[in-house]
């Protein structure tokens, strides 16, 4: 929900809403309009499309900023879907809740032009991401004298010229007081927002229209605000006037409280924010006392107040209990990342990871250049969390990719603080809440050498960080997990895979009958996809399957059952094909090479030996930067560290000597006090070249 945090606080937990008594005659036509609207509804799109159902909440982050990140983070590490800010013209001001108080439906922000907004959608989109756009429908501004609009647009509380005048609004005009008043609650103002007439035929055409208007700019679904405060019925009217409507996917904000009005009546219009979960999430990580989550069939679709698992979205905190600690926040350090881990190793829901800014003050908002727009957010600058880029939460994305559709299996808590859980034989992770533990655990998982994808990913040599963890023939493995930390494995990140994409390949490493594809990146394309078909099988759905980074200068995809031969093209997602001039490449046996319309049979990137150096390439826009590391467990340099030179555009570079260790742990800094030292908890860098961007370390020269 909206507007200003403390003023909505404010409101007391006794007075919630109260059932609306409507006369006969009212309520006949309401069951009319419902079985009207209903019998010309599009199906709602409930729950996110798996396996890729985790949705980056990037909070007031710029169209620009969202758009790189979706090419540098989101795209390789597999989220499903961007969630931005509200797009609309918003009141002006430098607080964060300007967004949610529309005075028109232009798209032009703070956050960026129409034109920037369509470039966002487009790029997510060439990376294989897909975007939600924040949608307030409910109310426009809560300015009593009106004022003039971020665009230009003049408007009074009531009067928006060219959109609504005073007659499209409830005639209420009182802030709620009492919420268990249902009409009060769908009628009355949320702290002084101006509360559109959502009944209105002539105002639901115009909210569609504004979502309309979002669809044609690509986007591919709506969290949409406050919707507790809109008739379910209204939605439906709302919801039926939107175009392409089961293409989209819907969350919707209904917070469950001990009032009349429940998320329940809402699922038919898509997915609803279990603001539940999140609450069972501070009690139990926020205790130490986490065994619960787990005991029986755990947490979900069987506790008493919680929805179907087919209608929840779920998370640990979202842009408004952050600020009011109605849940865990990124001020909680580990035990806040462990919430995030269990979230996203659970079953339950598809979920979002929120990723904000650091502050003080509840009501601030984000960095503002000097002409009032937000700041491109770079993450370890301007107080950015960059959580959903964290190594801990992002290989998390991956894991859960790998592990769509399996059920929870191989429990096991300490009766306390410690608890681990697999995922059939996808995945298993172990999470620690109390004290250093090390025991033997159970798995349904094949035997092999994995990364602990917690700290690290594969690489042709072995993991990033971490060290290998062998899985034995039992399915057994022995590991330490210190406190507040956590183990998690899965079978697309066996150590020495080293180009399996754990965010879209939740395959094993390749086997008898296996091919795998290598193609040359000289194109230089922002993604790469394979187009292909088995023998005389089915082609894949264009543009094809993803392939990730196997090496400098290469991508690669695994195909099972392609050894006897395949049929491919290769494109960017965007429409740029490579299929041979039309011919296509006939590709066969264990290893495929196409570069520059030469197949060959030798894997381009080798059988590598541990290197005794690392090549740290850290992305900045300081015009200073330095690593302050230290190599094993030995000394850190001394502060602010070793400068680092310029590699390339965006990037500095410095090659550390290893000797016998297999990586140094590093914080990075601009030498004048700003640090970024990965939340506090350092960057863990494995040998050869690696790259560490907006929080994140992966191998890789970004320079060749």
């Amino acid at each position: 929900m909206s507007a200003t945090i403390h003023q909505r606080d404010a409101v007391p937990a006794s007075h919630r809403k109260r059932l609306r008594y409507l006369a006969s005659a009212a309520l006949i036509a309401l069951i009319g309009t419902l079985i009207s609207a209903t019998a010309f509804a599009a199906p709602a799109n409930a729950a996110a499309p798996g396996p890729k159902d985790t949705t980056a909440v990037l909070f007031s982050w710029t169209w620009n900023a969202i758009a790189r990140e979706c090419t540098d983070n989101l795209g390789p590490a597999g989220y499903g879907y961007v969630q931005t800010s509200p797009p609309q013209e918003h009141v002006q001001g430098a607080e964060w809740w300007t967004y949610y108080q529309p005075v028109s439906y232009k798209i032009e922000s703070r956050l960026g032009t129409r034109a920037e907004f369509k470039a966002m959608v487009d790029t997510c989109h060439a990376a294989g991401v897909k975007v939600i756009a924040d949608a307030v429908i409910n109310h426009m501004s809560g300015k009593s004298g009106g004022g003039t609009g971020w665009a230009g647009s003049s408007f009074q509380h009531y009067d928006y010229p060219g959109i609504y005048q005073s007659q499209d609004f409830h005639s209420c005009r009182r802030d709620i007081s009492n919420y268990q008043n249902r009409t009060e609650v769908q009628e009355c103002n949320l702290v002084n927002l101006s509360d559109l007439n959502t009944s209105s035929s002539y105002v639901q055409g115009k909210i569609a229209g504004y979502l309309n208007d979002l669809v044609s700019l690509g986007v591919d679904g709506f969290r949409i605000d406050a919707v507790k405060h809109i008739a379910a019925s209204d939605m439906q009217g709302i919801m039926s006037k939107v175009n392409d409507r089961a293409r989209l996917y819907v969350v919707q904000e209904v917070i469950r409280a001990n009032e009349p009005i429940q998320p329940e009546e809402y699922t038919s219009y898509g997915d609803i924010h279990e603001f539940a979960f999140a609450r069972k999430l501070k009690e139990a990580f926020g205790g130490g006392t986490i065994n619960w989550l787990v005991t029986g069939s755990g947490i979900g679709p069987s506790w008493s107040g919680f929805l179907p698992q087919a209608n929840a979205a779920v998370f640990v905190d979202n842009h408004d209990t952050e600020r009011n600690g109605e849940t865990l926040s990124y001020k909680d350090g580990a035990t806040y990342d462990l919430a995030q881990i269990f979230t996203l190793a659970w079953n339950y829901g598809s979920p979002s990871i929120h990723s904000g800014y650091q502050f003080s003050d509840k009501e601030a908002g984000p960095a503002l250049a000097g002409n009032g727009k937000v700041v491109d957010p770079v993450c370890g600058q301007n107080g950015w969390t960059c959580k959903h880029a964290q190594t801990n939460i992002e290989n998390m994305v991956g894991f859960r990719n790998a592990t769509s559709g399996t059920a929870i299996t191989n429990t096991w808590t300490n009766g306390s603080s410690a608890i681990a859980f697999g995922r059939g034989d996808k995945g298993f992770v172990a999470i620690n809440r109390g004290g250093s533990l090390t025991r033997t655990f159970q798995t349904s998982l094949p035997a092999g050498a994995y990364c602990n994808v917690i700290v690290g990913l594969p690489t042709s040599s072995g993991c990033s960080a971490g060290g290998v963890v062998t899985v034995n023939a039992a399915g057994q493995f022995t590991s330490a997990v210190d406190a507040n930390q956590a183990v998690a494995l899965h079978v697309g990140a066996k150590a020495g895979q080293g180009g399996t994409d754990p965010g879209t390949d939740p395959g094993t490493n390749p086997g008898a009958g296996d091919l795998t594809v290598y193609y040359s990146t000289s194109k230089g394309w922002s993604a790469y996809n394979v187009h292909y078909r088995v023998g005389s099988g089915a082609w894949t759905t264009a543009p094809g399957v993803g392939m990730a980074a196997a090496c400098t200068g290469w991508v690669s995809k695994t195909i099972t059952g392609g050894a006897s031969g395949i049929t491919a093209a290769f494109n960017n997602g965007s429409g740029t094909w490579d299929n041979n001039g039309s011919k296509d490449y006939a590709l066969s046996g264990a290893v495929a090479t196409v570069n520059g319309g030469v197949v060959g049979s030798t894997n381009p990137c080798g059988t590598t030996q541990p290197t005794t150096t690392a090549t740290v390439y850290y992305a900045t826009g300081w015009a200073t930067a330095n690593i302050h590391y230290r190599v094993g467990s030995g000394s850190w340099t001394a502060v602010p560290g070793v400068a680092m030179t310029a590699a390339c555009t965006g990037w500095k570079v410095k090659t550390i000597e290893l000797g016998g260790s297999a990586g140094l742990t590093a914080a990075f800094n601009n030498g004048s006090g700003s640090w970024d030292n990965n939340g506090g908890s350092d960057y863990a860098i494995g040998s050869g070249p690696v790259k560490v961007s907006n929080g994140t370390v992966t191998p890789g020269n970004p320079c060749s």
